[in-house]
């Protein structure tokens, strides 16, 4: 089963485009390719929320964006 693509799932390519100052078919362009770091964060607005930075960046969204990972629970020192 083919998985389907964060831009695909979203559903609102117009949104995105318009939110992202670039034509529907560029965002249909990222679909194979990385979507440009500038981008991502309009495009999680636009889609409100239904595609996230970490689905569009999946192999660096931790080094570009740190404070979206969630914080290691820690045992409290006694």
């Amino acid at each position: 089963m083919q998985e389907i693509h964060p831009l695909d799932k979203a559903g609102v390519r117009a949104a995105i485009a318009k939110a992202t100052g670039v034509s529907p078919q560029a965002v249909s362009n990222w679909k194979t390719r990385e979507v440009p770091i500038e981008h991502c964060a309009a495009i999680e607005k636009a889609s409100k929320g239904a595609v996230t930075r970490q689905e569009l960046r999946p192999n660096d969204w931790q080094r570009i964006w740190p404070e979206l990972a969630k914080p290691r629970k820690t045992k409290a020192v006694a």
